[in-house]
């Protein structure tokens, strides 16, 4: 426990018998003490801004294949982002700035204009 709470004084609760037996059982499963056992909880409690009377819903399996099913249409999207336009706009950048030797002769030639005045 945090060493601002030692020299705190000690409050009681009136719950009923098997909840602080349950209770005293969960607190010595953490290796905590009842105080710390209780903070955490509400600190966790006010944190994920929960109600222990609401439900959550879904399990975490069905919120995770969820999840897994959106990140896959993302990464399809992408991808074919990818080869619908990005791959051919950097093809068409590179065979701009390549350079073309090529060996045949060119298509125009330059005429010699002799003067016989």
């Amino acid at each position: 426990m945090d060493r601002s709470y030692r020299n705190e004084p000690f409050e009681t609760f009136k719950i009923k018998a098997s909840v602080g037996k349950r209770f005293r059982k969960y607190a010595r499963r953490l290796g905590c003490s009842q105080s710390e056992t209780l903070l955490l909880m509400l600190e966790f409690f006010e944190r994920n801004k929960l109600s222990p009377q609401e439900q959550l819903g879904p399990h975490m399996q069905t919120l995770e294949q969820n999840l897994k099913k959106r990140i896959d249409a993302l990464v399809a999207i992408i991808r074919s982002i990818e080869k619908s336009q990005t791959k051919p706009t950097a093809l068409m950048l590179q065979s701009l700035f390549e350079e073309t030797h090529s060996e045949s002769e060119p298509k125009f030639r330059e005429k010699k204009i002799i003067d016989n005045t």
